[in-house]
């Protein structure tokens, strides 16, 4: 697991380099000094091989930074440049969800529905409304797990077959619908499936047609590059490291048995890319009544709550946050094939950050906390370098309040904490036993706690904003 645009000025270059006025106004970065600050934040991230991808920084609608920085392909040399398309992995769940809130808007379906209403396959599974799907507190085990074990990875996956898949398999709820939150791809490949059963459009030309087109949005699409190949002008290679060759690869070279291949054919949860400029004019829009009005945006941008009236931080789509000094947070990242995205929209005070990157590699960093502080003129914080003797010290199994295990995980010199199987998140040092969640919002600070002798006896985790404050015990 890991965890948003009035108008700009774009320069339209032309090959004798004239400028030529469109919607979008953009400042000019030479000569703002948080665009300086930030140029260096990402420049020297990138120098190290942290980072590989292009950012977006607004306030009030206006570009205060944009800059692209590395490879778009490492074959050709071919570099990112501010038009470069990236895949966004889970970012791609907020146009879901605004299809389904567009949907509900027309009367094809309502929040309540039984998504058994449009998908009968999950029979089994019958209580669990649309809401549910869109807020992640259904219960749907993953469908990633289950295709794992039980699908034929020489083919690839659709949504239809992962749904035929829950159908014969049956496999048990997690929890009961609105028990509990947990984040769910699942869910929004349901999601996926309902728009297309109750527009009567395929996924992508739904959201071409509803949300893309009328944005103006150019540059975004619906794309499965493996289900449906085709040429993409200008469009960024998702790398991964791969420890035997020593060297950045396509996930496709790993094989057709690798996950970001044979579920290629899935829709929902992502497969939407785009661009900077791309996601700008959505921001914008979500700040206006071009696709829905106020009282379903602030629906999409309010944390749900569950049965015992415990907050989510989760609305439709987007996580949720609010702070003294940032105001109401909607934000969200992604994961997937090699791409690492971040959109977050600073609701009452107006600021964007739109960061996309095509290296996921054991050393990448995403400077969302860096980000926002220069956004706010506050001091950049520099991380620590502890040895790995330090690190290992931290590393191994703790024992939660729930009797529930938790690793803190050594790779690569990094401290990670593994949430599933498939999802870690990094913990970046600010002292010599606090770290941070890097890139969460709002902060979780890890703070390991140790004996007289210095053995680590447990941990503290501290999510000040929300009023979380838990320790876990190593386990000897």
């Amino acid at each position: 697991m890991k965890n948003l645009f009035l108008t700009l000025l774009i320069g339209a270059f032309c090959l004798t380099s004239c400028k030529e006025k469109s919607e979008i106004e953009k400042s000019q970065t030479d000569t703002n000094p948080k665009a300086l600050k930030l140029d260096t934040l990402y420049s020297e991230l990138h120098n190290k091989g942290a980072f590989n991808g292009s950012v977006l920084v607004a306030e009030n609608g206006r570009i205060i930074f944009e800059k692209s920085y590395g490879l778009a392909d490492e074959e050709t040399n071919r570099k990112l440049n501010d038009s470069t398309v990236f895949e966004l992995a889970s970012v791609s769940k907020q146009f879901t969800a605004m299809g389904i809130v567009q949907l509900e808007k027309e009367g094809k379906l309502y929040y309540d529905d039984d998504i058994t209403k449009f998908v009968p396959e999950l029979i089994d599974y019958k209580g669990i409304t649309i809401k549910n799907l869109l807020n992640h507190t259904g219960g749907l085990p993953d469908y990633m797990e289950l295709a794992d074990t039980n699908w034929e990875k020489s083919k690839i996956a659709t949504n239809d077959d992962i749904l035929k898949m829950f159908g014969q398999v049956k496999p048990k709820i997690l929890f009961e619908p609105n028990e509990k939150w947990d984040y769910s791809n699942t869910g929004y490949l349901i999601l996926g499936t309902i728009i297309e059963r109750a527009s009567g459009k395929e996924f992508g030309e739904y959201l071409n047609d509803k949300i893309f087109g009328p944005l103006d949005m150019q540059n975004t699409f619906v794309y499965r590059r493996r289900f449906e190949p085709k040429e993409i002008e200008n469009y960024a290679n998702g790398y991964i490291y791969s420890d035997s060759l020593q060297k950045k690869i396509l996930p496709d070279e790993i094989g057709k048995d690798f996950y970001v291949v044979y579920l290629d054919g899935i829709v929902g949860d992502g497969m939407v890319n785009s661009n900077p400029t791309d996601l700008l004019k959505w921001d914008r829009a979500l700040y206006g009544n071009k696709l829905v009005n106020n009282k379903d945006l602030n629906v999409i941008f309010s944390s749900s709550i569950t049965k015992d009236s415990l907050p989510t931080d989760y609305g439709f789509g987007w996580m949720i946050d609010s702070t003294k000094i940032h105001g109401k947070v909607a934000s969200h990242s992604g994961g997937w094939a090699g791409y690492i995205s971040y959109i977050e929209r600073n609701l009452d005070n107006d600021k964007t950050i739109i960061v996309l990157q095509n290296n996921s590699l054991s050393d990448t960093e995403i400077p969302i906390k860096n980000t926002r502080r220069i956004l706010y003129n506050q001091e950049v914080e520099k991380p620590i370098k502890l040895d790995y003797k330090t690190l290992k010290l931290y590393s191994g199994k703790y024992l939660r309040d729930n009797n529930k295990e938790r690793e803190i995980a050594l790779e690569n010199d990094k401290l990670y904490v593994v949430m599933s199987e498939d999802y870690k998140m990094e913990l970046v040092s600010v002292s010599e036993t606090k770290f941070i969640v890097d890139g969460w919002s709002p902060e979780v600070s890890y703070t390991f706690i140790l004996d007289d002798e210095g053995n680590v006896e447990k941990y503290r985790v501290i999510q000040e904003s929300q009023g979380v404050d838990k320790t876990a015990s190593r386990i000897k």
